[in-house]
């Protein structure tokens, strides 16, 4: 391969007279010693600034228990005194079956503490940390006001709220909250550890998947001051539910605000490409939408309501943007396919994020109406999917994350983290999608659902061509073809199955230049 002036100038073989002619022209020469080139990975599915933020938070994902919680956050109060708030990351209901709430933090430090859930759709606060989102963010803390739409506030028997935000109370209330308490610097702090840390990991492209002003702000302005480094970012503006009192006007002045951006914006590395909307929640919450209700009798409906949907979707449609639509449960896959198939079409290259119980016949529609499957292996490691079956029964769980039916459909596949709600290293996602094994719990003998796991090169395309063509970045990025950017990685890695989780990126390459290397 050679490199010249940022782009790929040749693929082949040695002995062909391009080779010659840039050793005659001086150029340098590097023997990789029998390790693998691959194009740079591209996380098609990622929070930035949440994934930042999240790098100093503590760690529970390998709690098993309330208790194993409380010590690990008693742990991290103790080894930093001086914090002025305690966060943490990782928790999952599993962990804490019978429900939680604030009394149960209030004990191990006065700080205002914050937990988020794994999948980021529930928010844990102790009493300070409630007490300062209430005041922050207006709330009444006697809990007066109404469950914003589409999610919840957690309320004890007198109809307080109980320190527990779901859905999208974390996403209107908790992540601003999270963003205001914090300075544009430190915002802008998190959003570089955001990008080192993804460089260190083979990553020089992020598609963000719920930006919006918080967020913005920072991004811009780090951007326009020094640069994001080896890093481009695709970002889709994020839509709030309709409130009790507003019509559709409202949602369409989120879509004009998205649109305007778009047109302002619209460098490779910095770009507003479309809208994101949450249609549903989490399956292990009983949040995500299904066509039958869950064993506890609970059948939520979806966030947005379908009617709302369509005008959404065509507004946006019209004004020149992508729409991505999260759907995780199958009545919600369902009705987003069928918003898409009326609303838009193929050149928009429209997608759904996540399509965690996909029916049969709504994975085989995908790739015929041209809509690209943003998936996330990482969700379906087996060593958190333990309260699917009860909650599910075995017969739905069959159809748990039917990768293969979606490409063998012809839909275009995204590979993403979906980072910070779980690990965002590259090469261990690409193993859990082509075994369908666990890389958290390697001794985990499980297998969920093999015949829907990817080969290999599905999987390596998906995490790099597949994202790129997600958001129109395959122009000039994706795969290592003569006249696309030189973005590559040099990875010490046995590209078979069982060899991916022993993967290490050495090296991570930006328009030719090393933005990373591994000691």
């Amino acid at each position: 391969m050679i490199v010249r002036n940022g782009e790929i100038a040749f693929v082949g073989s040695l002995s062909d007279p391009a080779v010659q002619a840039a050793r005659d022209q001086g150029a340098a020469e590097r023997d990789i010693g029998g390790l693998k080139i691959l194009p740079s990975f591209i996380d098609g599915h990622m929070h930035l600034l949440l994934l930042g933020q999240s790098l100093t938070k503590v760690a529970l994902d390998d709690c098993k228990s309330l208790e194993d919680i409380r010590e690990r956050m008693r742990e991290a109060a103790r080894n930093d005194p001086g914090a002025k708030r305690l966060y943490g990351r990782g928790w999952m209901h599993s962990m804490t079956p019978d429900g939680v709430d604030a009394s149960m933090l209030d004990d191990i430090d006065p700080r205002p503490m914050y937990i988020d859930a794994k999948d980021l759709h529930s928010t844990w606060a102790n009493t300070a940390g409630l007490k300062e989102v209430c005041d922050v963010m207006d709330l009444d803390f006697e809990g007066s006001m109404p469950d914003p739409p589409g999610g919840s506030f957690s309320r004890d028997a007198q109809g307080r709220l109980n320190g527990v935000f779901n859905e999208s109370a974390v996403f209107e209330i908790i992540w601003p909250f999270v963003a205001r308490v914090a300075s544009i610097e430190e915002r802008k702090e998190s959003i570089r550890a955001a990008i080192e840390a993804f460089n260190a990991c083979g990553y020089t492209g992020m598609v963000d998947m719920a930006m919006d002003d918080t967020i913005w702000e920072p991004l811009v302005e780090l951007r326009n001051q020094e640069g994001l480094g080896g890093m481009r970012v695709a970002a889709y503006w994020l839509m709030k539910p309709l409130k009790e009192d507003s019509g559709i006007d409202a949602v369409f002045a989120q879509v004009d605000h998205a649109a305007k951006l778009a047109r302002e914006f619209k460098d490779q590395d910095c770009r507003v490409v479309g809208i994101k909307v949450i249609c549903d929640g989490i399956i292990d919450a009983c949040t995500a939408s299904l066509t039958e209700p869950y064993s506890t009798g609970i059948n939520p409906d979806p966030i947005w309501p379908e009617e709302v949907l369509h005008p959404l979707v065509k507004r946006a449609h019209d004004a020149g943007l992508q729409v991505a639509l999260h759907a995780i449960g199958d009545r919600t896959i369902n009705t987003a396919i069928n918003v898409l198939e009326k609303n838009t079409d193929a050149s928009r290259r429209p997608r759904i994020e996540h399509l965690e119980l996909a029916s049969a016949n709504d994975a085989a529609r995908l790739g015929q109406l041209g809509i690209t499957a943003s998936i996330q292996p990482v969700h379906a490691d087996p060593a958190i999917l333990r309260a699917w079956p009860r909650l599910l029964g075995e017969h739905r769980c069959k159809r748990r994350f039917a990768y293969r039916e979606f490409a063998d459909g012809g839909a275009n596949l995204a590979l993403g983290s979906d980072a910070p709600t779980a690990p965002h290293v590259p090469l261990p996602n690409l193993y859990i999608a082509t075994t369908r094994k666990s890389y958290r719990e390697p001794a985990c003998e499980e297998v969920v659902n093999p015949e829907f796991a990817l080969t290999v090169c599905q999987a390596v395309a998906g995490a790099t061509l597949g994202s790129a063509y997600s958001c129109f970045a395959d122009q000039w990025t994706g795969d290592l073809r003569v006249g696309k950017k030189a973005d590559f990685v040099v990875c010490d890695v046995e590209l078979e199955p069982e060899g991916l989780i022993r993967g290490v990126v050495k090296e991570t390459w930006f328009e030719g230049r090393q933005v990373f290397q591994k000691e």
